[in-house]
């Protein structure tokens, strides 16, 4: 039980960072950017090439930049071409599935045996080097490094006329603010983030396969859902706290109905998607509760 809890734990901070990405696109901007599963596969490839190679930390800084551009791209088919956001994000990504493919040369990469870039961090650990804490505690550091950069960008001007577009697109560009601009660097940053999971996931696991993208916006909103159910929808620095913390709460939703056979390793989308739907539906659950209590009061007080 113990090994699955912290199995959870550690794909909760790996995924933590999809959810940030998601949360940015999805809560701030108020755009569903369907990129993500396009530019998680696209770290993914980027990194594990690069590792293959013996270059582990210019693998996550290149998934970065990566994930930067994919996201820049489909800001300038929303912005420029003035195509849908969802379907620009369908477009990027179905032009990164070719991409993905020509970079890694094959539908898989294998790690094994490969210089990763937690290596040194677990030396310290001696014979727990192979074990999940050592990965888990850099994941999690990773993890306090960008909410913490994230926090500290949402309150320079540029970060609060990003947040400002999402709120009111008309009154930005009444403001004279170029709404262009905010557009294509939110959703940079938001696939620069998802990138960057896949890029940590990749090295970690010890394998890159092509199809590893599908699905990921489900799992990035769902963790960013759960988190919003437990903490609310208040201030930036908590949504983007609670979408970490919605993350390890999926994941070990996840590996608790697997580990009971409820659902099989095959139903795992599915699964990904109940709790979607479930979780999205909770605020119109408490809705309506809270107007039956109201219309029973008003009939008792009538």
């Amino acid at each position: 039980m113990l090994s699955v809890i912290s199995g959870a734990v550690l794909l909760g901070f790996q995924y933590a960072l999809l959810a940030l990405g998601v949360y940015i696109s999805f809560r701030i901007l108020n755009i569903p950017d369907l990129t993500v599963d396009g530019s998680f596969t696209f770290g993914i490839a980027v990194s594990a090439v690069l590792c293959a190679s013996g270059h582990p930390f210019l693998g996550l800084l290149a998934a970065v930049f990566a994930g930067f551009a994919a996201g820049a791209v489909t800001g300038f088919l929303q912005t420029k071409a003035k195509i849908h956001p969802i379907l620009a994000g369908i477009l990027t990504m179905s032009g990164l599935y070719t991409v993905n493919i020509t970079i890694m040369g094959a539908p898989n990469v294998s790690l094994i045996g490969k210089k990763r870039f937690y290596d040194r961090f677990a030396s310290l650990f001696g014979e727990n080097s192979s074990g999940d804490l050592p990965k888990m505690i850099l994941a999690a550091i990773i993890c306090a490094v960008c909410v913490v950069l994230l926090i500290m960008f949402f309150k320079t001007v540029l970060g609060l006329c990003i947040r400002a577009t999402g709120g009111n697109k008309d009154m930005v560009r009444a403001s004279s603010i170029n709404t262009d601009t905010t557009t294509v660097t939110a959703l940079a940053i938001s696939n620069a983030l998802v990138a960057l999971s896949g890029a940590v996931i990749a090295q970690t696991q010890g394998f890159a396969d092509v199809n590893s993208g599908s699905g990921m916006i489900v799992i990035g909103l769902a963790s960013v859902i759960i988190g919003e159910v437990i903490f609310g929808r208040r201030s930036l620095s908590v949504g983007l706290v609670s979408a970490v913390v919605g993350s390890v709460i999926y994941r070990m939703i996840v590996a608790f109905a697997l580990e009971t056979n409820v659902f099989s390793a095959n139903a795992l989308k599915l699964l990904s998607a109940i709790i979607v739907a479930v979780t999205l539906s909770v605020p119109a659950v408490k809705n309506a509760i809270s107007d039956r209590k109201m219309k029973r009061e008003g009939m008792k007080n009538a």
